[in-house]
């Protein structure tokens, strides 16, 4: 009997340590929920991934009609539209320039140097000399403050006479001409025009045969 519990004994492992090669009964449990939850992980990540493979590229916004920007009719985005644009400044008026020198730099150059960048018709005109009259009417017009009267309409204007008023002759009258820096070297006359554009009115009675009789009402 004791030989056979000795067999029974050395054929059974200890209890607390468990053959080699086979897993505690825990661990079998513990694998199991593992592998089951790694499968739907690996499940989800190809379908992550296929939006991003297979994903339309971007299409760009198309601009859209004033009537679609606004809310409401047509007429009221039209509105809308003229009211932005009345709401924006003006702009600033560009610096004058005659020939690439300004208002200042003209009035500082030498007589000879402004001469040059003239026209050649003034240039003509002041190279070959001014006679008596137009000497005394340039004279007159650098000391006088006030305007001047002259029958001179051929004298070219330069920049010292910019700023100052001029009553030119028209073969009527003496018509006021306010010298601005756009007309230099233009003559004084350009400004006195000399005619008149002709408006005819309608028929009066006695122009013609027929305009003779006027039917009665």
């Amino acid at each position: 009997m004791a030989d056979e519990k000795k067999k029974d004994d050395s054929g059974k492992a200890p209890a607390g340590k468990a053959p080699a090669g086979k897993a505690p009964s825990g661990g079998k449990a513990a694998a199991a929920p593992a592998a089951k939850g790694a499968a739907p992980a690996a499940a989800a990540a190809p379908a992550a991934a296929a939006p991003a493979a297979g994903a339309a590229p971007e299409v760009k916004e198309k601009k859209l009609k004033p009537s679609a920007r606004h809310t409401g009719s047509a007429k009221a985005a039209r509105r809308k539209m003229r009211k932005k644009k009345s709401q924006i400044q003006a702009r600033r008026k560009k610096e004058f320039t005659y020939r690439g020198h300004t208002m200042e730099e003209l009035l500082k150059m030498p007589f000879a140097d402004i001469i040059e960048i003239l026209p050649a018709r003034a240039r003509r005109t002041y190279i070959r000399g001014l006679n008596s009259e137009q000497e005394s009417f340039v004279r007159r017009l650098r000391a006088a403050s006030e305007p001047v009267r002259t029958h001179r309409r051929e004298i070219p204007i330069i920049p010292e006479f910019v700023g100052k008023t001029v009553h030119v002759y028209n073969g009527k009258e003496f018509s006021p001409v306010d010298i601005k820096p756009e007309m230099i070297g233009h003559a004084l006359g350009e400004f006195a025009l000399t005619r008149k554009s002709v408006k005819h009115s309608g028929l009066g009675v006695g122009a013609t045969r027929s305009s003779k009789f006027m039917p009665l009402k």
